[in-house]
C-alpha cells in the first residue's frame, strides 16, 4: 500500500470490527444466575462497585420479582432478544428474556410495561453508545399501549410525572449498560459531557389531542397497532414558542443552530400543531416540507464539522446524493442540510403553552410492542 502509515494506524485502531476480526476470538460473559444473599444495603453497594446500575437506588431482582415480570409476556425466559454493544469497534452482546425481565424489575417497571421494554431491547440499538459527543436515545411510544400503561403525554410529558414513561426510560438504559458489556466512563463510554437524557427518555405521543397522523402511522404501522420508534442523538435541543407572527425567522434560526449530522425531532405542543394547521400545515408532512426548504447553510459551515467529515463526506466522495451535490458547492453556496425524510413531528404536552423543542434525533428503529405481549 502507498498510503501514509499513520493513517492506515489510524484505520486500522477506528474501523469497525467486523467478522473476520472475531473470528477465533473469545470474550469471557459468564456471570453468575444469583447472587449470595447479603443485606440490601451490601447488595446495593455491589451493583455500584460492578456499574450495574445507573447510580441511583434499584429495586433488587429477587427470583420472586424477575419471575412476576415475565408474566407480562408470552415469550419463554430463554428465548433471544437480540443483541447490542456500545460502539461499533466492539462485539455484540446476545441477550434473553429473562435477562431484560431483571433490568426491568431493577428500574422499578411493572409487568404491564415488560413489552415495551423488550421491544426497546429488540430494537438493537442502545441507549449507552460511546460516542464523545455524548448522544443518547430517546424513544416515542404509539398505539393502544399507551392508554393501557396509563402514559403521560399531557403536561410534564418530558418530566419525571409518569410511573410508565419513567421506569421504561430507565429500564432501556439499565439494560443497555448492563447486556452490551458495560458503561463505564473511560473505558466503554466516552461522553465528553454526558446527557441528562440517558437517564430516561420515553414519550408517548398525544395521538387523540393532535391534528396530524401519529407518527407510527407514518412509517407503515395501523393505528390500532402498539410500536416504538427509536432515535439516537439527543445532543442538542432547541426551544421555541408560538406559533408567533416571527415564527418563520425563529425556526430558520434554530434550524441553522442544529447540529447538520443529525436531523431534528420536533416535540410540538398541541396549540402549537393547532396554530400550524391554521396556517395551512394541516399535515405532518406540509411542515417537514418547510423545515427542509428551510434549514440551509453555506456549503463551508457545512462542512466545516468533524462529524459531517466522518460521516457523511465518504459519502459524498463516493458519489451518494444529496452529500455529492453538498461537496460541490462552492464554499458561500446556500445548500439545504436535511431531506425531508430525516425530519419527525411529535405532538406531546399539556396545552398551557404553545411550546416546541427541537431535539437532535435521527430515526434508527421501528419496533412492534405487540409483538413482544
Amino acid at each position: 500500500s502507498h498510503r501514509p502509515f499513520m493513517q492506515e494506524v489510524l484505520d486500522g485502531l477506528t474501523s469497525p470490527l467486523e467478522e473476520a476480526d472475531l473470528q477465533g476470538v473469545s470474550f469471557e460473559r459468564t456471570t453468575p444466575r444469583l447472587l449470595e444473599p447479603d443485606t440490601e444495603d451490601h447488595l446495593q453497594r455491589l451493583f455500584e462497585e460492578n456499574h450495574w446500575t445507573d447510580f441511583l437506588p434499584v429495586i433488587l431482582p429477587t427470583e420472586a420479582r424477575v419471575e412476576a415480570m415475565l408474566k407480562g409476556t408470552s415469550h419463554p425466559p430463554d428465548k433471544i432478544v437480540g443483541r447490542l454493544r456500545p460502539t461499533a469497534f466492539r462485539e455484540f452482546w446476545e441477550f434473553t428474556v429473562e435477562k431484560v425481565a431483571v433490568n426491568a424489575v431493577m428500574a422499578g417497571a411493572r409487568p404491564e410495561d415488560f413489552p415495551v421494554i423488550l421491544a426497546l431491547a429488540a430494537s438493537g440499538i442502545t441507549m449507552r453508545s460511546s460516542s464523545t459527543n455524548s448522544f443518547a436515545t430517546m424513544a416515542v411510544i404509539n398505539g393502544p399501549i399507551r392508554n393501557e400503561l396509563g402514559m403521560n403525554s399531557g403536561i410534564g410529558a418530558m418530566g419525571p410525572y409518569n410511573h410508565a414513561n419513567a421506569t421504561i426510560g430507565r429500564a432501556y438504559g439499565l439494560l443497555s449498560t448492563n447486556l452490551q458489556g458495560g458503561s463505564v466512563p473511560g473505558e466503554t463510554y466516552m461522553g465528553s459531557l454526558g446527557n441528562w437524557y440517558s437517564y430516561t427518555a420515553v414519550l408517548p405521543e398525544a395521538e387523540e389531542r393532535s391534528p396530524w397522523q401519529p407518527l407510527h402511522v407514518q412509517h407503515g404501522f395501523k393505528p390500532t397497532e402498539s410500536a416504538a420508534l427509536i432515535f439516537f442523538g439527543g445532543w442538542y435541543t432547541h426551544a421555541g414558542y408560538g406559533p408567533r407572527a416571527t415564527w418563520k425567522e425563529k425556526m430558520r434560526h434554530m434550524l441553522a443552530a442544529v447540529e447538520q449530522y443529525s436531523p431534528p425531532l420536533v416535540v410540538m405542543d398541541p396549540i402549537a400543531a393547532r396554530g400550524f394547521v391554521e396556517l395551512g400545515f394541516d399535515t405532518k408532512e406540509k411542515l417537514i416540507d418547510w423545515l427542509a426548504d428551510n434549514g440551509v447553510m453555506t456549503a463551508r459551515e457545512y462542512w466545516d464539522n468533524q462529524w459531517t467529515q466522518y460521516l457523511m463526506k465518504p459519502r459524498a466522495v463516493a458519489g451518494v446524493e444529496p452529500y455529492a451535490s453538498r461537496l460541490r458547492a462552492d464554499p458561500d453556496e446556500i445548500i439545504k442540510i436535511f431531506e425531508p425524510s430525516e425530519l419527525n413531528i411529535v405532538v406531546a404536552g399539556g396545552e398551557t403553552q404553545g411550546a416546541w423543542k427541537m431535539i437532535g434525533g435521527s430515526l434508527r428503529a421501528k419496533v412492534s410492542i405487540d409483538a413482544w405481549r
